[in-house]
């Protein structure tokens, strides 16, 4: 499992209902299912991954996320994940109020662009960064919304969004202290636990 999958787990209930947006192969729902007896639904767009969900034994439906969630009931999940896809959607504010009114949890995972190593970048190279964690040229990424983490705490505040808890790692999912004191400057992924006022 992908190291921030671990984190995500953790803030995970047994027993309880989860969905997960953009689920990919499967694979932290698969280990949901295993482990925490939790009563799983994917929704992913690419073929090949919902036949990899199907063999894992993993409830997947095709679906876009831009096309919202309106197909689902209010509070029909405990939580709603949406792990390293907020930066590619049309309209990512939107799609987390409606985790929320879906679920009463969420969980967001997203690449910081305020990261050291991309302001970095920006300054003495002049271009768009490229690392590990943002793999992709300006012309073919997926990302279409720079996010910080300082921005993401903003969005919070303004959509009367609580955030139960907050991590920040590196490219390798490791935290540290200098990570927690600055986490806009220092941290590569951002992880957050939210529900809504």
């Amino acid at each position: 499992m992908r190291p921030d999958l671990e984190i995500i787990q953790q803030w995970i209930e047994p027993g309880s209902r989860v969905l997960d947006l953009g689920c990919g192969d499967g694979a932290l729902l698969a280990y949901l299912q295993e482990e925490k007896g939790v009563r799983a639904i994917g929704l992913e767009i690419d073929p090949l991954k919902i036949e990899k969900c199907l063999a894992a034994g993993v409830a997947v439906i095709e679906q876009n996320l831009n096309q919202g969630l309106s197909n689902f009931d209010t509070g029909s999940f405990d939580t709603v994940l949406l792990a390293q896809t907020l930066q590619a959607l049309d309209n990512p504010a939107e799609l987390v109020q409606e985790m929320l009114r879906i679920g009463k949890k969420g969980i967001v995972t997203f690449p910081n662009f305020g990261n050291w190593r991309s302001r970095l970048d920006l300054l003495l190279r002049g271009r768009m960064p490229v690392s590990e964690f943002i793999p992709h040229q300006w012309y073919d990424t997926p990302n279409i919304h720079f996010c910080t983490v300082r921005d993401f705490d903003v969005l919070c505040t303004d959509g009367n969004i609580d955030v139960l808890a907050r991590t920040v790692v590196n490219s390798r999912h490791e935290g540290s202290w200098p990570m927690r004191a600055w986490p806009n400057f220092l941290g590569e992924v951002a992880i957050y636990h939210l529900t809504t006022n």
